[in-house]
């Protein structure tokens, strides 16, 4: 087990005074109101969640709350439910029906406005689509588009039939759709011609066609028409949307699901060269994201909601599709990228719109910073009442800019921590009760026991790093890894006896608020992607003069962590010119260009363990700064030497 204490800087040398009580007008009129639901939640945790439960419409109560047999869960057990149900129909049902859903805003400056009878309508056809297409409950479907409202309406669309979907991002290459399409045995495909980031097309389509020479189990392929330009279609294979969608009737009911029935896989790095294709079911999925969404940001019907992250993402999943649309919210999507095509993008965007609640992550808190004030404040932000951060720590320094730049001052931050594996926001404050502070995720979501131990699985005292866990389950907790359930139990239930082992580490404070300090394993947090190590060094080593590789997080001002790669030639390859960029271009082919590093060094030798394998932790001490730790299993000890000389040249 790797150890916190040398592998990530645990040790906070901040001490931050200052403390953001809630505002009086906020604490009035907010969801929660008292700390008393704490304890609550402590005394009685099922019955607490089952309160929760009442959140959502079931075709059928369950007849159980939970049954906990470690490390398997299951929830609502005898529940009927339907996610697509709960985001629309009974919405649709009432006053909601005329109420704006989705504002869509593309990159090149096209817009959408769907209510949710709009996207009831839309959902009901494409779930008919699917039918036609043969998809029957259990099949599943991977999506591969950009930020379209047709994204929501696939997945919603899925659902509402039984059909399993895997999102796959955008912005991964083939090689990477290929590898999660072939994993997910997946029937269908459905995708786009083509996709905008920062003024340029991105081919998925042609992406799609790649991935496709090897991926048997895909039968059938549904492209959305995102531009007019010439497309290739394979006749038998492919098919455009908008024809299937003239072809079908408006109505498809929703199919009463098993609460523990699977609702989507999503594939998340390791620390393997192999995606983790994560499992969340229908019920208690459903239930996490719903009560987080409504108490989390304190959403009211006359909000306008938006998360910047890409649905490709978990973020995505649960706080833009699943969250909101479930508790009737309206919500604001954007196609591109914050910086175009000027650095004021995004708050155009809240000023069109009004947004009152933003939640985005501190990779783009920092490159708003790095951007300058003058990019806000060409723009009117007085309607923002909240503040959200997520998908990695955020440090005190951007959490305050946040609050005064962007918030005017006046504005709470839900600093929030989760992952891909919880599927719900698990610690976090409250706003209308919880005193804030900056660089603080603060307190578990009621309900949710949280620690911060040793390898051991003791309690660590104040103010000392250890690995974060979670202690008691919750319920939109993962379930499994698709069609790998002993590297389910492996990866998260055998690292701490009794707990999930989050990979994380962490401290506690003494009055019990927890700062998260990022990962203690080989996973890298690149602009809020999760990157395994093991994926990017696999992409390098595919390259015929390399012998081994060896990648880094290394701490970025912007990123949070930027990729770094040592590699070692095979022998008689000596680096020739533009091998580093040779490098680069593998990498971008196999993954995509979020997992390119930015620096590339060739060593001629790697700090490893006698048995062989390579002591990253060494390497990410070094390049941030940090104490090594204990190196006496280093077979060679001068390959630290090796490291530290490269580091040298670019100081």
């Amino acid at each position: 087990m790797p150890d916190p204490e040398s592998s990530q800087t645990l040790e906070s040398l901040l001490n931050v005074v200052e403390k953001f009580p809630p505002p009086k007008k906020l604490k009035e009129q907010a969801w929660v109101k008292s700390n008393k639901i704490y304890e609550k939640a402590k005394r009685d945790p099922e019955g607490f969640w089952a309160e929760a439960a009442e959140i959502l419409d079931w075709f059928k109560p369950w007849s159980k709350v939970l049954k906990w047999d470690p490390p398997d869960s299951r929830w609502f057990i005898g529940g009927k439910i339907n996610a697509s149900y709960n985001c629309l129909d009974r919405h649709v049902k009432t006053w909601r029906r005329n109420k704006v859903a989705i504002f869509w805003e593309g990159e090149p400056g096209d817009r959408r406005v769907l209510t949710y009878s709009d996207l009831y309508r839309e959902v009901n056809r494409f779930a008919n689509v699917l039918k036609k297409m043969g998809l029957k409950e259990g099949d599943r479907a991977t999506l591969y588009l950009p930020m379209i409202p047709e994204l929501p309406i696939a997945m919603l669309a899925c659902t509402r039939i039984g059909v399993i979907h895997s999102v796959v991002f955008a912005g991964y290459s083939a090689k990477a759709l290929q590898e999660r399409l072939r994993n997910a045995e997946a029937r269908l495909l459905i995708t786009a011609n083509h996709g905008y980031r920062r003024g340029k097309k991105i081919p998925l389509k042609k992406n799609a066609d790649e991935a496709l020479q090897d991926a048997p189990t895909v039968e059938k392929v549904i492209v959305y028409q995102r531009s007019d330009e010439l497309t290739p279609m394979k006749n038998g294979r492919d098919f455009w949307w908008h024809e299937l969608m003239q072809t079908v009737p408006p109505k498809c009911d929703p199919k009463p699901l098993d609460s523990e029935t699977p609702l989507f896989t999503l594939y998340t790095s390791g620390t393997t060269g192999k995606p983790k294709g994560i499992v969340h079911v229908n019920g208690g999925y459903l239930v996490g994201t719903a009560i987080t969404q409504k108490w989390v940001f304190d959403l009211k019907d006359e909000d306008v909601y938006w998360c910047t992250a890409d649905i490709g993402w978990i973020t995505g999943h649960s706080y833009i599709v699943y969250g909101p649309l479930a508790i009737g919210a309206t919500e604001v999507m954007y196609e591109g990228a914050p910086d175009y095509p000027q650095p004021d993008r995004f708050w155009e965007i809240v000023e069109r719109y009004g947004v009152t609640i933003f939640y985005t992550a501190p990779t783009a808190i920092r490159a708003f910073m790095k951007w300058g004030e003058e990019w806000p404040k060409k723009h009117d932000l007085s309607s923002i009442r909240l503040l959200g951060s997520v998908g990695e720590p955020i440090n005190p320094q951007a959490w305050l800019w946040y609050r005064s730049t962007i918030g005017g001052g006046k504005c709470q931050i839900v600093d929030t921590w989760w992952q891909t594996e919880t599927g719900m926001i698990l610690i976090t404050p409250l706003p209308g009760v919880t005193v804030l502070k900056p660089g603080s995720a603060t307190l578990p979501f009621p309900g949710i026991e949280a620690d911060v131990v040793d390898e051991k699985g003791n309690p660590v005292p104040p103010d000392r790093g250890g690995f974060l866990v979670i202690k008691n389950p919750w319920p939109a907790m993962l379930k499994t890894l698709y069609r790998d359930p002993e590297r389910y139990r492996r990866t998260y239930w055998t690292q701490i006896p009794g707990a999930y082992f989050t990979g994380d580490g962490a401290r506690k404070d003494k009055d019990g608020y927890f700062w998260i300090m990022g990962r203690i394993d080989d996973v890298m947090n690149v602009s809020g992607h999760r990157l395994g190590t093991m994926e990017v060094e696999s992409a390098i080593v595919s390259h015929p003069f390399v012998a081994e590789a060896a990648v880094v997080g290394k701490p970025h001002p912007v990123k949070g962590q930027s990729i770094t790669a040592y590699v070692m030639l095979r022998r008689g390859v000596k680096p020739a010119e533009g091998l580093k960029d040779d490098l680069k271009k593998q990498v971008r082919k196999e993954i995509g260009p979020i997992a390119v590093p930015d620096e590339i060094y060739v060593v001629e030798k790697l700090p490893k363990t006698r048995s062989g394998k390579i002591m990253r932790r060494v390497i990410r001490a070094l390049i941030s700064g940090q104490e090594l730790g204990d190196i006496t299993t280093l077979e060679d000890p001068s390959a630290v030497e090796e490291v530290r000389k490269w580091l040298k040249t670019v100081e």
